[in-house]
């Protein structure tokens, strides 16, 4: 078989393929759910997903949405998930391109019980946040970090509580959510609670030796063609922080850029979590006591770059480091293992061929290239969401599915502001970066790109399994509780 004469020739072992391929976008960590060992231990600190995309109704705002806490079951009573009291969550934003922080902000929560003698999270319905039913609770602050200091622009905000059930929280949006986005001192608004979780992709066939179901028929292990199936994340939930910013609050010159080919007009965001670095657990069962300076525990930008690109051994490295210095993976970054295995399952070629740190048009998408920045404009290469500020956003439902790649998968009908110029909730990042690390990134279109299997590789699973909300913060209703297993069971035939 071709695939296992390839794997000879390049010295790669069967067991190397299929450890590789658990790192792919689609397995069991799904985007960046559990993406490195010592975080897949730790889903309150987890990051799950980025989004950052200029508001289509307001254009003078743009969002920025982390998700935590992936797989989150909504049956996950009685101690329903939530963000952790000992985790800070931070938002960094890089204005001027040098890949350091320029503003940051950070959330840290509280949790309190109303009555610790029920074992219910709540006594009777919830009709409101404050309702006295509500009995596991949590706050949270915020804080900006800039230049010109430290300043709380968000103090004891309340979260929602979790979507319980029919009885429990009944009007979920309208009764318990919409309420709790709230302003942020100096302009913007902020969420922060359980949201459905809007990432998708077949995660069952992906960890299958990169199985496409769509275009199983030229696998290298041949099978019926069939529909994609988003499993396990339908139906399932997660938490988010969401900011709706002011462009003038965030961009370089404190204006809304309209220069395309600026590096002004771009912002770089990632999200991080760090935990302090001494825990002492209580010898009573009481809680734990927290100590030491802040320790980063996980971050992301992109999606999918350390699930992907980034080698085992380094993955925990990785996650506790900063995008100044992703140089030193680019040697994993520009030869990228998962473009092997799909030469060697797909027979998706590459130009230049896999072998070698030669991925130009990688380290391209990675300095704003997509963004539509050329030249001298060009930003260093890191693991940042990078989004034109000057760049018009798209309405919602009138976007491809493929952003800047287009139907065409040449860059040519694509929208300007798809990813990864920012990201937008629907936005196919699994199948638009499966064509990016085939050579088929419409910045430099290759023979290859525009021929199968290049141009038809597809997990198959094109939209999100909920719909995503007309208003901020747009990530969709969590699914409650008592309909989480008709949910699960309709996800996969």
């Amino acid at each position: 078989m071709r695939q296992k004469r390839w794997i000879r020739a390049a010295g790669v072992t069967a067991a190397s393929v299929g450890m590789v391929v658990s790192t792919l976008p689609g397995t069991a960590q799904a985007s960046s759910h559990r993406e490195a060992p010592m975080i897949s231990q730790d889903p309150t600190a987890d990051n799950t997903d980025v989004y950052m995309f200029r508001d289509a109704t307001d254009p003078t705002k743009v969002n920025i949405i982390a998700n935590f806490i992936g797989l989150e079951d909504p049956n996950g009573g009685p101690n329903f998930a939530k963000f952790g009291d000992d985790v800070k969550y931070s938002i960094h934003i890089d204005n001027n391109g040098d890949v350091v922080d320029d503003i940051v902000y950070n959330f840290r929560f509280r949790s309190s019980v109303t009555n610790p003698d029920t074992i219910l999270y709540n006594t009777g319905q919830i009709a409101a946040t404050n309702d006295a039913s509500h009995n596991v609770r949590q706050s949270y602050s915020v804080e900006k970090v800039s230049s010109s200091g430290s300043t709380m622009v968000g103090t004891d905000l309340p979260t929602p509580p979790v979507n319980v059930g029919v009885r429990s929280t009944p009007n979920y949006e309208t009764a318990l959510a919409a309420p709790n986005v709230k302003p942020l001192t100096g302009g913007g608004s902020v969420f922060a609670g359980q949201r459905q979780d809007p990432f998708f992709v077949d995660v069952g066939s992906v960890f299958d030796l990169l199985g496409l179901r769509p275009i199983n028929s030229a696998h290298d292990i041949p099978l019926a063609d069939s529909a994609g199936v988003n499993g396990p994340l339908a139906g399932k939930n997660v938490h988010t922080i969401a900011l709706q910013l002011p462009i003038t609050a965030v961009s370089k010159n404190g204006t809304v850029p309209t220069t395309i080919n600026s590096k002004d007009s771009v912002i770089g965001v990632h999200a991080s979590t760090s935990r302090q670095r001494v825990k002492v657990l209580s010898l009573v069962g009481g809680a734990p006591r927290n100590a030491g300076r802040w320790v980063q525990v996980s971050r992301l930008g992109l999606p999918l770059v350390n699930e992907t690109l980034i080698p085992l051994g380094k993955k925990d490295a990785f996650n506790a480091g900063a995008p100044k210095d992703d140089a030193k993976y680019f040697v994993n970054i520009l030869d990228p293992e998962p473009a092997k295995l799909a030469d060697a399952l797909y027979n998706a070629l590459q130009t230049p061929p896999p072998g070698g740190a030669t991925r130009t048009d990688i380290l391209a998408v990675l300095q704003g290239a997509a963004a539509g920045l050329t030249g001298a404009e060009l930003l260093p290469a890191a693991d940042l969401l990078r989004l034109n500020l000057a760049t018009p956003s798209t309405a919602p439902g009138a976007f491809t599915r493929l952003g800047f790649l287009g139907p065409a998968n040449d860059g040519s009908n694509g929208n300007a502001d798809g990813f990864p110029n920012g990201r937008r909730l629907g936005d196919d990042v699994t199948d638009t970066l499966l064509r990016l690390l085939t050579g088929g990134t419409g910045l430099s279109p290759t023979p290859s790109s525009n021929a199968f299997p290049n141009n038809a590789l597809t997990d198959g699973v094109d939209a999100d399994d909920a719909p995503f909300l007309t208003v901020f913060p747009y990530v969709g209703t969590p699914y409650n509780g008592y309909g989480a297993r008709a949910v699960a069971d309709n996800a996969a035939p």
